[in-house]
């Protein structure tokens, strides 16, 4: 009669697990709690703890750490192997179901206790999946709920196979692999820990159509960046740059924000201030694609609010490949269903202005030839940022809110970035902001310059602007001077800014010094 050693943390759907098990002919070890679980569930089981003749020690700590399990896991079939445990008075065992501790839900929760985090941390379990796993070629090892019935229907047909086990044991390999990291990164990120994620799914092609690329997600089943596609075919990879790019732009304003962004660049963005008569996501979707309709043709947008009717309406005739929301409302969902071809990504519930909540997991990694490269997240300026005003003329309290405004926008735009900004309505000045043109990505900062003013054409007039670092030459003050723009805001430090603050002085330009730059490339 096969044996299968159970001993896991979430019990979803164990009971039927096992009963099928059992009518197909399996006897069943388990720990103590999952034991009772069985027990409970009519399934005939023994506790290790009778089994191995030790009981169960330093509060649960210590189980299933014994010769007798793992002798039994790691046997390798051989006359001589299946001698020596029976010498011993032991069994082999053929099946272990194992899995983890919570410990990413644990540490996830807020508030929680560093001591509650440790106990947490799986010993035992981790020990199991890799015995069965390293000897996958007799044992089979199963750590996902959601393998339970393909398992135990090829137990009852007796097609448990080598492949399958093989599976089930790289499956297991990568489970302890993730568990790992994820302690190692709670402990610090300088432990020089890996990278590893959960397989979402293959996508159809990369960045072209040559180039094959797989989506891997932080939890395991979860969809892409965390929500849920309602509508539309696959997402792509490029949309999911796309959508990743404009999803922490959005959330990172309070007010009711839109963001546009086209092949990682963002080409509009807007969000309302305190005014009553603004917060309407439909006024900031417009402003963020009147910044540049011909750029958001073809992007994908994000907002920070359920997506509603007069929000689906703004859309007008742009096409979008994607839109993700926190929601959308019933009225939306119909009208955006005449668009076949957008996607829509349900995000769920956000906090909306919270650095921590844009900054996701708190880090963000990119590959380099031979490795990688890990950083915190840009989510704006440090706390104890202080703007210093350098010019003759300090801006007026409307000007330093557009520039407040202007400064946070530029932070999702490539390097060297220019970014243009007007209020949505200019006799009320709580009414909120927006984009009015964006240079970015390129090689030289006077170039981005006049491509912003530009794309503003005579919106630049009476804007403000923002540079996401400083002024080599005073070469794109005059630009933005020529253009009409009454205010700028940049880091400060070049050996030439003296050059800048006289070219700012000339024009009648109120000029601040953030002390802080925001490069992204």
């Amino acid at each position: 009669m096969p044996v299968a050693l159970i001993s896991v943390s979430d019990k979803t759907d164990l009971a039927d697990f096992a009963r099928r098990l059992a009518s197909a002919g399996w006897s069943f070890l388990a720990s103590g709690g999952t034991a009772k679980t069985l027990a409970e569930a009519g399934v005939a089981v023994t506790e290790v703890a009778t089994y191995t003749g030790s009981p169960e020690i330093l509060g649960g700590r210590v189980k299933t750490l014994h010769p007798a399990v793992h002798g039994g896991i790691l046997s390798r079939g051989t006359d001589a192997d299946r001698a020596e445990l029976a010498g011993l008075g032991w069994s082999e065992l053929d099946l272990v179901v194992c899995n983890l501790y919570p410990f990413e839900s644990t540490i996830a929760r807020p508030g929680v206790s560093k001591a509650a985090c440790v106990e947490e941390i799986d010993i035992g379990g981790v020990a199991l999946l890799r015995a069965a796993a390293k000897n996958y070629a007799r044992v089979a090892v199963v750590c996902d709920t959601a393998d339970y019935d393909r398992v135990a229907s090829s137990m009852e047909t007796g097609s448990a196979g080598p492949e399958l086990r093989r599976e089930l044991a790289a499956k297991a390999f990568a489970l302890c692999a993730r568990y790992d990291t994820a302690i190692a990164s709670w402990m610090g990120p300088e432990s020089g820990a890996g990278l590893f994620g959960y397989a979402g799914q293959k996508l159809r092609y990369g960045e072209n159509p040559h180039q094959k690329a797989w989506l891997y997600t932080d939890a395991p089943g979860a969809g892409p960046l965390g929500g849920r596609v309602l509508q539309g075919k696959e997402l792509s990879y490029n949309n999911l740059l796309d959508l990743d790019a404009a999803w922490r732009t959005a959330i990172g304003f309070s007010g009711t924000a839109a963001v546009v962004v086209k092949h990682l660049s963002p080409c509009g963005i807007a969000a309302t201030g305190d005014s009553a008569s603004a917060n309407s996501l439909a006024t900031s979707l417009r402003a963020a694609i009147a910044c540049d309709p011909v750029s958001a043709f073809g992007g994908v947008v994000a907002v920070n609010r359920q997506f509603d009717a007069d929000s689906a309406r703004a859309l007008g005739d742009t096409f979008v490949e994607c839109v993700a929301a926190p929601s959308f409302s019933p009225e939306a969902r119909e009208l955006l269903a005449k668009r076949k071809n957008a996607r829509l990504l349900e995000m769920g519930s956000i906090a909306s202005g919270d650095p921590e909540t844009a900054a996701a997991n708190g880090f963000e990694t990119r590959s380099i030839a031979g490795g990688f490269l890990r950083q915190e997240i840009d989510t704006g300026d440090p706390d104890g940022t202080e703007w210093r005003v350098v010019s003759k003329r300090s801006p007026t309290e409307p000007e330093m809110a557009a520039l407040r405004f202007a400064w946070k926008a530029c932070v999702s735009a490539k390097s060297n970035a220019i970014l243009l900004a007007a209020p949505l309505d200019p006799s009320d000045p709580a009414a909120g902001f927006a984009t009015v043109g964006i240079g970015s990505g390129q090689p030289n900062r006077v170039d981005s310059a006049r491509i912003a003013v530009q794309r503003a054409g005579d919106k630049a007039r009476g804007s403000v602007l923002a540079s996401d670092a400083f002024f080599p030459f005073p070469d794109s003050v005059e630009v933005a001077a020529a253009g009409g723009v009454t205010a700028i805001a940049h880091p400060g430090g070049s050996i030439r800014d003296e050059l800048s603050v006289a070219a700012a002085d000339a024009a009648g330009i109120a000029m601040v010094v953030t002390g802080v730059r925001h490069f992204r490339h």
